[in-house]
């Protein structure tokens, strides 16, 4: 069985992008975005000015603002903000769904109060369906370019994952199977907070050197806080784990690195929102990541400075002193 009718569930920059790919391979695509007015904009101009600018949206993708419209499809694309996952899960359960569709997060987030992750947000309601995930090294500017690009996926049911890689996968955009969830949802999602302590660096203007050791340091911690809530060691050591740190960290698309950067230069947190005019994933990240790396008892001293200049106004200067100033030991995972 294969999927035949796709519904991306978030018309933001990543699920535009992938749209965008996958109509261009044949599939039929219905892109659903929760405000009827840029909708609306989008029909008429096909083009995603506000997050995804200069990309044409072929013809044959669908556009709607209605959830039920999205309710047969084979396959449901989760790419909503993480602050908005469940609230919209929760909308699209209302609906009577089609009972076979597989459920596909392309979400990176850690739910604030639960620490949960999407996949398990998902499988709190609707139990009964296959739930999917996709992460890696993954910048909508670029995937929408057709650079070339790879992702790992896995699902809760093994042999959904290969039907997946080969139906969504493309010459430019390759998808290899994971076996576990867990691991690959982390990695993107703490990547995120990292990308910001490495942004806060170049603000700060403390250089290549500097930026290596703290990216080197925070793929040590990823993992110590990674596999206690999960994740298999070996998982983040591939794409969604390494390869999405390093792209976030240093990528000039990189909204994270970048709210990280205006950070150091002074600007208010309220002010970097507006500006990007799209959601830093790493801002309400840092809240579950920091509230699970305590219940649980794992050293996180990067996340512990991102969550203190995010949300406890502490200067980027002082941040980063306060890292460098933390004894010297042996280099250890």
């Amino acid at each position: 069985m294969k999927p035949d009718k796709i519904a991306v569930i978030g018309a933001g920059g990543w699920g535009t992008a992938l749209s965008v790919i996958w109509a261009r391979q044949g599939h039929s695509i219905l892109l659903w975005g929760r405000n009827p007015s840029r909708i609306e904009q989008l029909q008429k101009s096909r083009e995603n000015r506000a997050y995804l600018p200069g990309v044409n949206l072929p013809k044959v993708v669908g556009l709607t603002s209605e959830l039920q419209v999205c309710a047969d499809a084979d396959l449901i694309v989760f790419v909503t903000p993480s602050t908005a996952m469940r609230e919209t899960a929760a909308q699209l359960a209302e609906v009577t769904l089609n009972p076979d569709a597989v459920l596909l997060s392309c979400i990176k987030g850690i739910e604030h109060g639960t620490g949960k992750r999407m996949s398990e947000i998902l499988a709190d309601i609707f139990p009964k369906h296959p739930i999917a995930v996709l992460s890696g090294p993954n910048l909508a500017a670029e995937v929408s370019r057709e650079l070339p690009t790879a992702s790992v996926l896995a699902c809760t049911r093994p042999e959904w994952a290969t039907t997946l890689q080969n139906y969504l996968g493309t010459p430019r955009f390759r998808i290899y199977t994971g076996g576990e969830l867990a691991g690959i949802e982390l990695g993107g999602a703490l990547k995120n907070v990292y990308a910001i302590a490495a942004g806060a660096s170049d603000g700060l203007g403390l250089g290549d050197n500097s930026k290596a050791a703290l990216v080197t340091r925070a793929l040590a911690e990823m993992v110590r806080l990674g596999t206690k809530m999960g994740g298999e060691l070996r998982t983040f050591y591939g794409l969604s784990g390494v390869g999405d740190l390093v792209a976030t960290c240093f990528s000039q698309h990189s909204r994270n690195r970048r709210a990280g950067e205006q950070l150091a230069q002074g600007r208010a947190l309220s002010e970097i929102a507006s500006s990007l005019g799209t959601v830093a994933e790493g801002i309400p990240t840092a809240k579950g990541a920091y509230e699970c790396a305590h219940n649980l008892q794992v050293d996180t001293p990067i996340i512990d400075q991102v969550y203190s200049l995010l949300y406890q106004q502490k200067a980027p200067a002082q941040a980063m002193e306060e890292l460098l100033r933390r004894d010297q030991k042996a280099e250890t995972i």
